[in-house]
């Protein structure tokens, strides 16, 4: 029996990329593609690359509406060219925009992940029949000026087959094709793909454009001043990891490992016990994956410290500053946090792989910062 899964293009937490409305924070991608388009050399293909939750995916579909959406410029005339497009902005009223919100303009095809018709379950990786899809796309009539737009979300998923069938579009470009490809990980793609699309770079957000881009989203977010600090702090800049944060308590949790990190080198047990079972509760796996990379994050804010001389601002918790101040005080004790962060790595890597128990490897992975902080306490500077 069929179920509904998720949209593999959709962030937990926020609208579809195609409903969102605005992009923020991104005015040089924005620019560079529409210069490219004036100059009335619009490359085939376009790598949209940079940091997961950023608006890649945004851009994509506001980069697809604008050209299905927009005539051919007309040439010098009697009263001369038209002026070039200054913003993809399209009217939400234009048939394009309505056609594109109900998932139905002939011109725009979309590859993601695909469903295992034998198994139900949605696949891991695109493809080659999700590629191969496309021959009939580009099959068919071609409307509004015969322009197509095909968005592909995301990349880096592509099997070896798939990577291979989509770089002989690349290689022969249907006339008047645009193809978008999201990814994240750019390094990990084919060179020759890579070497087939213009590259628009897309930066991390500041704080400002993540708090319009979060409040886009609909989301509940915290209260404050120092809650919003505290997640632009952790979300670096990506409102994808915005989203999980508030959506699993991830300010709290990153709270409650700094009130840990704060009673080491003696270490509260039980307080440490508390965490690990968060993350041993049924259905926690999410939860469970968000203090990995929270753990991570707090050891890479450790070494910063002893690296610079000082905690990074803004904090990403409260009290965070003194805390990594004591625990890090010198570039000797941020180099050993920097070392027991690359060995907790590779131990919750193996752990997970094997499927060790969550709360014996959230435990493991405390009593090592512990014993790295009771090492730290001898090479702490003396008042």
């Amino acid at each position: 029996m069929s179920t509904e899964h998720p949209a593999p293009d959709q962030a937990p937490g926020a609208p579809h990329p195609r409903t969102t409305q605005q992009i923020f924070g991104q005015d040089a991608a924005q620019a560079a593609f529409l210069q490219s388009y004036a100059s009335d050399r619009l490359h085939h293909g376009w790598l949209l690359t940079g940091p997961r939750g950023v608006g890649k995916a945004t851009l994509a579909w506001h980069i697809a509406r604008f050209l299905l959406a927009t005539p051919p410029a007309a040439g010098d005339g009697l009263f001369g060219a038209d002026a070039p497009p200054e913003t993809l902005a399209i009217d939400p009223d234009h048939p394009v925009a309505r056609r594109i919100l109900a998932g139905a303009d002939p011109g725009l095809a979309t590859i993601t992940r695909s469903v295992n018709e034998r198994t139900d379950r949605m696949r891991d990786e695109i493809v080659v029949d999700d590629i191969r899809s496309l021959n009939r796309f580009f099959g068919l009539s071609a409307a509004d000026g015969g322009r197509r737009v095909v968005i592909v979300d995301c990349a880096d998923e592509m099997n070896v087959s798939a990577a291979n069938a989509l770089l002989k579009m690349l290689e022969e470009p249907p006339a008047r094709t645009t193809l978008l490809l999201i990814s994240h990980r750019p390094s990990h793609l084919l060179p020759t793909i890579r070497s087939r699309c213009r590259t628009l770079r897309l930066e991390p957000l500041g704080s400002a454009d993540m708090q319009s881009a979060l409040a886009q989203t609909g989301a509940a977010l915290p209260e404050g001043p120092a809650q919003s600090e505290h997640l632009a702090a952790l979300a670096a800049g990506s409102v994808g990891d915005a989203l999980r944060l508030v959506n699993q308590g991830g300010l709290q949790i990153y709270g409650e490992l700094i009130g840990i990190l704060d009673t080491l080198p003696r270490l509260d047990r039980s307080r440490a016990l508390s965490l690990a079972q968060t993350a041993a509760q049924k259905g926690a796996s999410e939860k469970f994956e968000l203090l990995l990379n929270l753990i991570d994050i707090l050891l890479v804010r450790l070494a910063r410290t002893g690296a610079t001389g000082a905690p990074p601002l803004p904090q990403a918790g409260p009290n965070e500053s003194p805390v990594l101040a004591r625990l890090a005080a010198t570039p000797p004790m941020g180099r050993a946090w920097a070392d027991i962060a690359a060995t907790i790595t590779t131990r919750t890597r193996h752990g997970k792989a094997v499927n060790l128990d969550p709360a014996s490897l959230v435990l493991d992975t405390v009593f090592k910062m512990q014993e790295t902080a009771a090492g730290q306490a001898r090479l702490s500077p003396r008042p």
